[in-house]
């Protein structure tokens, strides 16, 4: 703080303070222009996005943000890719399958959901009864190839004793499928939420759920060139921590969570229930579980011809970003 002069002072007391003043000004003023980091956060159907204004955990964020939304994890892995986004939000063996496409990326936390969040639909008057009724059948698969969707239909079928090359199966984004299976022009396929429940409530019926098939698991990915921008790294924390606590809030408060949801997708609020009831909502670090679990898809993935090449998940995994505050 500076003191006020004296009435004794003289004018080169005046100037000098002056002076300081004038800098200090300055500086203030420099402070204040100097723009905030700022983070493009990837969504997937609003989902991430609803979440953070539902429970306002982004509210006084100490950097600057924008969404940029993809109706799937493949297009969102693509704007990874070329930097268009800092982080992205996908299931598990999306992000192994944007490894194997080259994507810099790093996982970076993990987000935990329930396994009946997708599954196999087919119509509502369809002769296809059982997993094993598919021989012979096309199963249209959103969104590309190495989607949460494919790995769910392969474990299916390999679960009924069916082999993959007696069903023939088709890579369609999720949003063209949907039009396809109001329409009946679709006779089986797998997705994953939202598009799962909205099938569902148009009167779709179960084949076969996710539950003991797939992890449940979503992890949060940084972009190489993002992290290693200290600003960026550091933001990319706070974006982490506000995940957490974002989390936390809609698992205290579901009811709160599935109207803000039904407000930003305009959904009915009885689908936009169901919906984040089993969303992937808790956000933790990555633990050694989460490396090993997603490690098991990676092999299987390769095994099974969904990935080309066999990841070493720990080589794409950085634990050192984000350790959540106590």
């Amino acid at each position: 703080m500076t003191l006020p002069l004296s009435p004794k002072a003289t004018r080169r007391d005046w100037l000098k303070q002056g002076a300081a003043l004038s800098l200090a000004a300055a500086g203030s003023l420099r402070a204040f222009a100097q723009p905030r980091t700022s983070l493009v956060l990837g969504d997937q159907a609003g989902g991430l996005r609803s979440l953070f204004e539902a429970s306002r955990a982004l509210d006084g964020a100490p950097f600057a943000y924008r969404w940029a939304n993809f109706q799937g994890a493949a297009p969102l892995f693509e704007a990874q890719r070329s930097a268009a986004v800092d982080t992205a939000m996908a299931g598990d063996l999306p992000v192994l399958a944007a490894a194997v496409g080259k994507t810099p990326l790093k996982i970076v936390a993990t987000r935990v959901g329930k396994a009946d969040s997708l599954g196999i639909v087919v119509q509502p008057d369809s002769p296809l009864r059982s997993v094993a009724d598919l021989r012979g059948k096309t199963v249209i698969v959103s969104s590309a190839r190495g989607s949460i969707s494919q790995y769910q239909l392969y474990g299916a079928l390999e679960e009924a004793g069916v082999k993959r090359e007696e069903v023939t199966v088709k890579f369609v984004l999720p949003t063209d499928a949907a039009a396809a299976f109001a329409s009946k022009q679709i006779d089986a396929w797998a997705i994953f939420d939202p598009y799962y429940t909205i099938a569902l409530q148009q009167g779709g019926r179960i084949l076969r759920d996710g539950r003991g098939i797939n992890t449940a698991l979503g992890f949060i990915t940084a972009t190489e060139s993002s992290l290693a921008d200290p600003a960026k790294r550091a933001a990319i924390v706070q974006f982490l921590d506000r995940l957490a606590r974002a989390g936390d809030w809609a698992l205290a408060n579901p009811e709160a969570y599935a109207q803000a949801y039904s407000q930003l997708t305009r959904l009915p609020i009885e689908s936009s229930r169901i919906i984040t009831a089993r969303a992937s909502v808790a956000g933790r670090p990555v633990s050694e579980a989460d490396i090993a679990a997603l490690q098991t898809v990676a092999d299987r993935s390769a095994r099974d011809g969904i990935l080309s090449v066999r990841v070493d998940v720990r080589a794409i995994t950085d634990t050192g970003v984000w350790k959540r505050p106590a």
